[in-house]
C-alpha cells in the first residue's frame, strides 16, 4: 500500500490506517538509513539512530511528503531546501557529538537538522534569518516535544550567537564565501565547526577543530548549498 492511500485512511479516522501509515514511514526511514547512509560510509551509530527516529516527512510540505526519504534535497520555499539525507548525516557525523555538548546551528530552515541535533546534544541554539521559516520550524519542533532542548533564534547566523558561546559544535547549513570569523571565535577549545566554503556553485565541506586556539581544518568533500545570508555571507543571494 502506498503512502497516499494510507494518508487517506488516516484522515478518515481509521486507527488501523494510522498505524499502517506510521509503520510505512518507519520502514522508509530504515531503508534511507541502510541504503543511503550506512552503505555510503556513515558509521556514527548515534547519527544513524537519530535519523531512524526523527520523521523527516514532518519537515516538508504536504505535497512533498512522499518524496521526503529520497536521496536528494527538497525545496522548503523562500529559496531554501531541506538537505539531502546523506549530506545531513555526513555533517552531523563530522560534529562528533557524544551527548553533553552545546551546539549552534546556522540556518534552521525546516527544523529537521535541529531536531536531529536535539537527539545528539544536550543544548541546541539554531538561527534562521527568515522569520516565517523560523516560526514554522519552531512549530514543528514543538509538535515533536523538542523545544526544551532547542531554541530557535531569528537573526544573522553568520555572526553566531555570542550570548550562549562557547559551543562544542557549530554547524552551518548554507554556503559561505569564507569561514565566518565570529563562528570560530565562539567555538570552544576542542570544538568542531562544520561549514561549506567556496563559491556559489561549488563548495568544500570543512571540519575545523579549535586546537590550542588555532584552526585545524579537514576537507570532507565537495558539495552545493544555498548561499549563506548575513554579514559574512553573500551580499546578493538572488
Amino acid at each position: 500500500m502506498n503512502p497516499s492511500s494510507l494518508w487517506k485512511r488516516r484522515s478518515n479516522g481509521s486507527a488501523s490506517g494510522a498505524a499502517a501509515l506510521a509503520a510505512d514511514w518507519a520502514a522508509r526511514r530504515s531503508e534511507m538509513v541502510e541504503q543511503q547512509l550506512r552503505a555510503r560510509g556513515i558509521r556514527d551509530e548515534r547519527v544513524l539512530a537519530a535519523m531512524s527516529e526523527i520523521p523527516r516527512h514532518e519537515f516538508v510540505s504536504p505535497e512533498r511528503k512522499e518524496r521526503a526519504y529520497e536521496d536528494h534535497p527538497l525545496s522548503i520555499g523562500r529559496g531554501q531546501t531541506i538537505s539531502q539525507p546523506y549530506m545531513v548525516a555526513a555533517m552531523l557525523q563530522a560534529l562528533d557529538l557524544r551527548g553533553p555538548e552545546k551546539v549552534l546551528e546556522v540556518g534552521t530552515g525546516s527544523g529537521y537538522q535541529a531536531a536531529l541535533l536535539a537527539r545528539l546534544a544536550s543544548r541546541v541554539v539554531t538561527m534562521e534569518a527568515a522569520p516565517l521559516l523560523a516560526a514554522s520550524a519552531r512549530e514543528r519542533l514543538a509538535r515533536l516535544g523538542l523545544t526544551d532542548h532547542v531554541s530557535v533564534i531569528v537573526g544573522d547566523g553568520s555572526l553566531g550567537y555570542p550570548s550562549e558561546a562557547p559551543y562544542d559544535g557549530i554547524i552551518v547549513a548554507a554556503a559561505a564565501p569564507e569561514v565566518p570569523p565570529c563562528l570560530f571565535e565562539q567555538l570552544a577549545e576542542g570544538g568542531r565547526l562544520v561549514v561549506p566554503v567556496g563559491d556559489r556553485d561549488c563548495q568544500e565541506l570543512l571540519q575545523i577543530r579549535r586546537i590550542n586556539g588555532q584552526p585545524v581544518s579537514r576537507g570532507l568533500g565537495y558539495c552545493r548549498f544555498v548561499p549563506l545570508v548575513g554579514k559574512y555571507g553573500w551580499a546578493d543571494t538572488s
